[in-house]
C-alpha cells in the first residue's frame, strides 16, 4: 500500500509533471478531495529532504489515510484489486501516452554496411510507422513484455530509430551495424553479406520483435478443447472472433496490435453445397500481379486485389476433405479479409520461381496515395475501409543485380531514402514499376454486424 502514493509523487518529479495537474486527475477519478494538496506537499516538501525511512512512513500514512477516509479497500486486501491501484495505474498510462516526444524531422540516412540496402529501406518504412516509432522511443515495451529476458533485438532496433529521429540534428547518417549483427544472431539465415529480399526481412524482423515483447508467456499449459461437430453452423463473425481471441491468448504484442489482420478462406463443396471457413492471421498481403499482353500497360492495385480474392476452382485431388461429405470433392475457394489491420503491408509479388530460375515482373502497378478502400474485399456487411499510403519500398534492377530504396511521407511532402542519401521526391515519381512493398495506415473503418 505504501508504495503507490510514493510512485505518483516520484513519477511527477521524474517527468517534471506538476503535482496540481496530476492531483486534479486523480481527484476526478477517485472522487477524493484534498488529493492535490497532499501530492503537492509530498512532492515539494517531503521528497527532497526526507530520509528514505521517514519518506516511506509518510507515504504509508498518507495512503492509509486515503483508504480509511474514502472507503477504499482496506490495507490487508491485495492492492492490485483496489480502485486506488487501477485508477492510478490508468492515470500513469494515460499521462505517459500524452507525454510529447522531442523529435527531429527523421530525414536521416542509414549507412550501407555491405549489401544492406534491403534492411535500410525496410527500417526507414518502419521508422515512419509513427505509432510503432513512438512505442519504441518511449520504451513502453519494457512494461508490456511478459518475459524476463532482455529484449536485445528490440533494444538495438530502438537505438537505430532514436538515431534517425534525434531532435538536435546530430548525425546525418546512422550505422545499423550492431542492430544487423544482433538480428543475424537471431536469424542465421541472413548471415553473410549477400543480397536479401526486403519483404522476407520484414517478416522475420516483425516476428522476432514480437517474440521478444510478447505480452503472453512463451510456454502455456495444454488446454483440453471440447470439439463440437465440425459441420455445426455458427455466425461467421462469431467463429472469426473466437479464432482471433484464441490467437491473442498465444500472441499479443504491439506488433500484433498494428500489423496483424485476419483472412477468411471460404470453401464451397460442389456436391452438398456446404460452406466451411478457416481463419488465419496475416501481417502482410502478398498480391499477384496480373500478366498483361499489352507491353508497358499499367495495372491497378485494385486489379491485383481482385486477382488475390477471386474464386478458385479446386479439383478432387487438390481439394481438402468436405466436412459434411467426409470425402474429397470438387470445390471452390475464396479469400476475403475478415479483420483489417491498423497498418496494412501490401507485397507486390514481382518475383516468381520456375523450375530452373527466378524471374522479376516489371509491370507498373498504380496505387492510390489516399483512400484505398478495402471494404469490397471484407465481410459482406462491410462498409468503406479506407487506408492512406505513408511509405513505399522500391526494388530496382534485376533478380541478381538489384537495389532497394524507400519513399516516406513527411509533413511537408515525400522524401526519398537511398541508403545514406536523403532527398525530396514528387508524388508522380512514386508510381513506377519499382514499387515492391506498400505501407498503408488505416484511416476509417465502417463494419456493421447484423
Amino acid at each position: 500500500m505504501q508504495l503507490w502514493f510514493n510512485i505518483v509523487t516520484a513519477w511527477c518529479l521524474d517527468r517534471n509533471t506538476g503535482a496540481d495537474s496530476v492531483g486534479k486527475q486523480v481527484e476526478t477519478i477517485l472522487g477524493i478531495e484534498g488529493f492535490i494538496g497532499r501530492v503537492a506537499w509530498h512532492a515539494e516538501v517531503v521528497m527532497p529532504r526526507a530520509e528514505s525511512t521517514a519518506m516511506d512512513n509518510s507515504c504509508q500514512a498518507l495512503c492509509r489515510n486515503l483508504v480509511t477516509q474514502n472507503g477504499l479497500q482496506p490495507e490487508n486486501v491485495d492492492i492490485s484489486q483496489s480502485v486506488l491501484y487501477t485508477s492510478i495505474m490508468g492515470l500513469l498510462l494515460v499521462t505517459d501516452n500524452e507525454k510529447k516526444l522531442q523529435l527531429g524531422n527523421g530525414q536521416v540516412g542509414l549507412r550501407n554496411i555491405g549489401n544492406t540496402c534491403f534492411l535500410n529501406a525496410i527500417v526507414q518504412c518502419l521508422s515512419h510507422t509513427r505509432s510503432l516509432r513512438d512505442y519504441c522511443l518511449m520504451r513502453t515495451y519494457l512494461q508490456d513484455k511478459h518475459s524476463n529476458q532482455e529484449p536485445v533485438l528490440m533494444n538495438e532496433f530502438c537505438k537505430v530509430l532514436a538515431g534517425l529521429w534525434e531532435c538536435d540534428g546530430g548525425e546525418t547518417t546512422v550505422n545499423p551495424g550492431k542492430f544487423y549483427h544482433v538480428f543475424k544472431e537471431s536469424v542465421p539465415y541472413f548471415s553473410g553479406y549477400s543480397q536479401q529480399d526486403a519483404q522476407e526481412f520484414l517478416r522475420f524482423l516483425l516476428d522476432r520483435l514480437h517474440t521478444e515483447i510478447n505480452r503472453r508467456p512463451s510456454k502455456r499449459p495444454a488446454v483440453m478443447e471440447i470439439k463440437e461437430p465440425t459441420y455445426t453452423r455458427f455466425r461467421i463473425s462469431e467463429e472469426a472472433f473466437a479464432m482471433w481471441q484464441r490467437n491473442l491468448d498465444r500472441d499479443d504484442s504491439k506488433i500484433v496490435d498494428l500489423f496483424s489482420g485476419q483472412l477468411r478462406s471460404s470453401l464451397h463443396c460442389s456436391v452438398c453445397s456446404h460452406y466451411s471457413n478457416t481463419f488465419d492471421v496475416f501481417c502482410d498481403l502478398s498480391l499477384p500481379i496480373p500478366k498483361k499482353s499489352d507491353y508497358g500497360r499499367t495495372v491497378t492495385l485494385r486489379e491485383c486485389l481482385d486477382l488475390f480474392s477471386q474464386e478458385e476452382k479446386l479439383d478432387k485431388e487438390n481439394s481438402p476433405m468436405c466436412e459434411r461429405c467426409n470425402r474429397r470433392t470438387e470445390s471452390t475457394k475464396r479469400l476475403t479479409i475478415q479483420r483489417f489491420p491498423k497498418i496494412l503491408v501490401i507485397h507486390l509479388n514481382r518475383f516468381t520461381m520456375s523450375r530452373y530460375s527466378i524471374s522479376k515482373s516489371t509491370v507498373p502497378v498504380s496505387f492510390p496515395l489516399n483512400g484505398l478502400d478495402l471494404g469490397p474485399f471484407g465481410p459482406v456487411d462491410c462498409g468503406p475501409v479506407l487506408y492512406d499510403l505513408y511509405a513505399v519500398c522500391n526494388h530496382s534492377g534485376t533478380v541478381n543485380m538489384g537495389h532497394y530504396t524507400a519513399a516516406c511521407r513527411e509533413e511537408e511532402g515525400w522524401c526519398y531514402y537511398n541508403d545514406s542519401c536523403v532527398g525530396e521526391i514528387t508524388e508522380e515519381k512514386l508510381q513506377s514499376n519499382q514499387a515492391y512493398v506498400l505501407f498503408y495506415e488505416l484511416k476509417s473503418c465502417n463494419i456493421t454486424r447484423k
